[in-house]
């Protein structure tokens, strides 16, 4: 890439995929891409603001920071749950990939700042992580007197017009767009947090068959629960009730058609018989008149995001968690326009005769958009505008072999959308016979289609053949094929469709379009819904409880209503009409006050728990021994995994997500409870730990780790720490050790105690034995000793000692299972992991 001389534009998209786009697109090809950790950055000269410059575009990978308490409150066991309320909070780096010294690497001397974030709250909340990283280090001395230094782009797609146009007419970035989502990630990680962890600590306490490793609420996850809940109350309180109708079949040219009572049903079966009785002997039905009606059904209107969903949910069978990131990820290439928007409502700029040309040349729908073409200017349904991003639109062609998947489907059904939206209503004829058989009358409706209009491309909207009715006529006959008195009941409302709570949460604005599938998502990870055939929603026995309980003790806490008051107030914020501090003082305080009175009242959903789950004393098998009374505790292995002793009432967590069997009988040197072994299968990881030391780690390093076993162990003497088979350093992770796993054999293999790196060693050999001798890279020795009748070695050799990866004949069986290898001896400033 040729260098300018000029100043240096920076310029940050939202994800990697996004930047490259938006650069070629800019740069009109000519960027060079330069590989940098974490995101790449793309390069080239041109202007900005009538000066010769050098852009640097790189990327983010979502959020910079993450809210999160200062470090002592996040001790569940030391700090009381109301404190959370008043603890204070920080905002962290939200990944390990040192997001912010790239950013500051690569603004160091920049003249300008440009943002390209996603055009929503979220994006302009980035949009400042992003200024608050690098505003240390631009460089003010390039400007111009009084010239503007940091610029927002705004765009809804990645289209060279819409991209140049945005470069044209940048603005400032929004502050108070960005204060309302600051507001609600604070009130959301205070009640979250406080409720979460007291319910957790309360019922986990106390029950041993709640098979979930949270007892978690949410401001929104839980109000969505609750719609589930609503409904399946509704299916069980119903009471059928039992009625009778008159069915009638008749014969028409061979053909049978169905006839509905005038009357409909009754409820007493003596009524009915006598009903059945005055015409039971009637052969022939009589026409006595026939009426044709004109109707429309009319054409949707513009696509938003709520609508993008349930359509994914109820025509694709698709989750819209997924459906979002299918969406996102054909916005990111370019193929449709933003997907997160709540307009209906096209702009009047809008170039619908450009979008219709390049759609007509589908093989699969470029009738449709001929037809909408040849018929004048389109005229879409009115909608609504919210003054966010327009519609959801194709914005380039592709074709099924393109894109393939799940990705052609979405793709399929908003270009489809977006032509029948532009097409005219589906013209109908509903036709209704009235029929006389005796003194009773009876009636039939069919419909044809007159005009297509839009259900050209939305074939699915349009009647079936089977709807049309045979040709009647005033005073015909019809032979009659069966008159009989059916005995049905009264139904109960469907289970509620996952499309059907979409539009439930948006009616009571439960969550914003960006996090309906967030919501949906978490109450079906948290084991407080399934998602069962028709993609319907069905609570468990622990979502039922938990609602149940709220309702018995504040309605207001599953009940819509109070998130929608708290979105009102962030909805201020971001309009510049309320004060971001005052805001979240007065609702920081309503919340307290609710959850003081929650945790004073949890005995009557404690009631409900009671009545629906078991005792910890009645739950589990025994499986190891206490250390503090000899008698054995019970291992309880439905989520969360733990041990409980009756004896002391005492409870102890163990590693979710695999097996956990008694491990020799052997003991702990430092408490003297019985070790016990975590397994996830011969290809994943497994080691020895301590249940006592697992919830009360003896030694720093495996404070640091929050859970950790033998493998994280520094204890010098034990046979089974760390320090015994600790090997290097991760190959993959930044803080993790490799440690061999002496019980492996004859599958051998060593796996990190931090990530889930699984690295497969010498399978023949008969021991494995880690020295306390170093390699020149950092690793241990090992001095192995092979099978004899299948070792690897020359001459008949048995026994080797070298390092795993230098040494050409070990490295040679090593296989990297999991991550991406890379040699340690690349690793700078670390030594050997836990040998010192």
């Amino acid at each position: 890439m040729g260098d300018s001389g000029g100043p240096v534009v920076l310029m940050v998209a939202e994800k990697p995929m996004l930047a490259a786009s938006i650069s070629r697109i800019l740069s009109r090809g000519s960027a060079s891409k330069r590989d940098s950790r974490p995101t790449a950055v793309h390069e080239w000269a041109g202007k900005f603001r009538g000066r010769n410059v050098r852009f640097k575009f790189t990327a983010v990978t979502g959020h910079v920071f993450s809210l999160d308490f200062f470090a002592e409150f996040n001790n569940w066991g030391a700090v009381p749950p109301g404190k959370l309320f008043e603890a204070g909070t920080e905002k962290k780096e939200a990944s390990k990939s040192h997001m912010c010294d790239h950013l500051a690497r690569e603004a160091r001397g920049a003249a300008y700042l440009v943002l390209w974030l996603d055009c929503d709250r979220e994006g302009e909340n980035i949009c400042f992580e992003v200024i608050d990283t690098v505003k240390r280090v631009l460089n003010r001395s390039a400007l111009r007197p009084g010239e503007q230094q940091i610029f927002r782009a705004k765009f809804s797609a990645i289209t060279d017009k819409e991209l140049h146009e945005a470069m044209a007419n940048l603005v400032e970035p929004n502050e108070n767009e960005s204060l309302s989502v600051d507001a609600r990630q604070e009130l959301d990680l205070r009640m979250g947090c406080a409720f979460t962890r007291f319910q957790t600590q309360y019922f986990q306490g106390k029950y041993g068959d709640l098979d979930a490793l949270l007892v978690s609420y949410g401001p929104c996850q839980t109000p969505t629960l609750g719609l589930c809940v609503d409904r399946h109350d509704k299916i069980l309180q119903f009471k059928p009730e039992k009625y009778w109708t008159l069915a009638v079949h008749l014969n028409v040219n061979g053909r049978k058609v169905s006839l509905d009572w005038s009357r409909v049903r009754v409820f007493d079966n003596e009524v009915g018989v006598l009903f059945l009785k005055s015409i039971k002997h009637e052969s022939v039905a009589k026409v006595i008149s026939v009426t044709c009606k004109q109707k429309s059904k009319p054409r949707p209107t513009a696509l938003n995001t709520v609508e993008l969903m349930k359509a994914c949910s109820s025509g694709l069978g698709m989750g819209p968690h997924h459906a979002m990131s299918v969406a996102e990820q054909l916005y990111i290439q370019g193929y449709i326009s933003y997907p997160r928007t709540e307009t209906t409502r096209y702009p009047e700029s809008f170039d619908f005769v450009s979008v219709l040309k390049e759609q007509s040349q589908s093989a699969t729908w470029g009738h449709a958009a001929r037809k909408v073409l040849e018929d004048g200017k389109p005229t879409p349904k009115g909608g609504t505008d919210v003054g966010d991003h327009p519609p959801i639109t194709p914005t380039r062609l592709a074709t099924e072999l393109e894109l393939g998947g799940d990705s052609w489907r979405v793709y399929d059904m908003v270009a489809r959308h977006f032509i029948a939206s532009l097409s005219s209503d589906m013209k109908l004829e509903q036709t209704t016979a009235v029929f006389q058989i005796g003194d009773e009358t009876f009636s039939t409706s069919g419909r044809r289609v007159i005009d297509q209009g839009f259900a050209a491309v939305m074939h699915w909207v349009a009647p079936d053949a089977n709807e049309v009715l045979p040709k009647l006529s005033q005073g015909e006959e019809i032979p009659v094929q069966s008159i009989t008195l059916a005995d049905r009941q009264t139904s109960p409302p469907g289970p509620l469709t996952e499309s059907e709570l979409i539009g439930l949460m948006e009616k009571h604005g439960i969550g914003t379009d960006a996090s309906i599938p967030v919501h949906i998502n978490n109450i079906c990870q948290r084991n407080y819904v399934r998602v069962e055939s028709g993609r319907t929603l069905v609570p468990t026995n622990l979502g039922i409880v938990l609602v149940h309980g709220y309702y018995k003790i504040d309605p207001e806490l599953v009940l819509p209503t109070m998130r929608a008051a708290v979105e009102k107030q962030l909805d201020l914020i971001a309009q510049g009409k309320a004060d971001y501090g005052t805001v979240l003082r007065k609702v920081v305080s309503a919340l307290r006050a609710k959850y003081d009175y929650f945790e004073q009242k949890i005995n009557k959903m404690d009631e409900l728990f009671e009545a629906n789950f078991s005792p910890l004393a009645a739950t589990g098998k025994p499986m190891s021994r206490c250390a503090l009374c000899g008698r054995f505790m019970k291992y309880i292995a439905s989520k969360p995994a733990r041990l409980y002793c009756p004896t002391c009432d005492d409870t102890y967590s163990l590693p979710n997500n695999g097996k956990i069997m008694l491990y020799k009988e052997l003991k702990c040197p430092l408490d003297g409870f019985e070790l016990l072994m975590f397994s996830t299968g011969t290809r994943g990881q497994s080691y020895p730990f301590c249940p006592f030391c697992y919830n009360n780690p003896p030694f720093e390093g495996m404070r640091a780790a929050a859970g950790a076993g033998c493998n994280h162990c520094t204890h010098p003497t034990c046979q089974h720490s760390m320090l015994k088979h600790a090997v290097c350093p991760c190959v993959e992770c930044d803080n993790g050790s490799l440690v061999l796993d002496p019980n492996s054999s004859p599958k051998w293999k060593m796996s990190c105690n931090t990530c889930n790196v699984v690295i497969k060693l010498f399978e023949n050999a008969h021991r494995i034995h880690v020295t306390p001798n170093l390699c020149a890279c950092g690793c241990a020795i090992l001095h192995v000793t092979f099978n004899k009748t299948k070792s690897p070695l020359a001459d008949g050799e048995t026994e080797l000692s070298g390092c795993p990866f230098c040494h050409d004949t070990l490295a040679s069986l090593v296989e990297v299972r999991h991550g991406v290898s890379r040699h340690p001896m690349h690793r700078r400033g670390r030594g050997r992991g836990g040998r010192g």
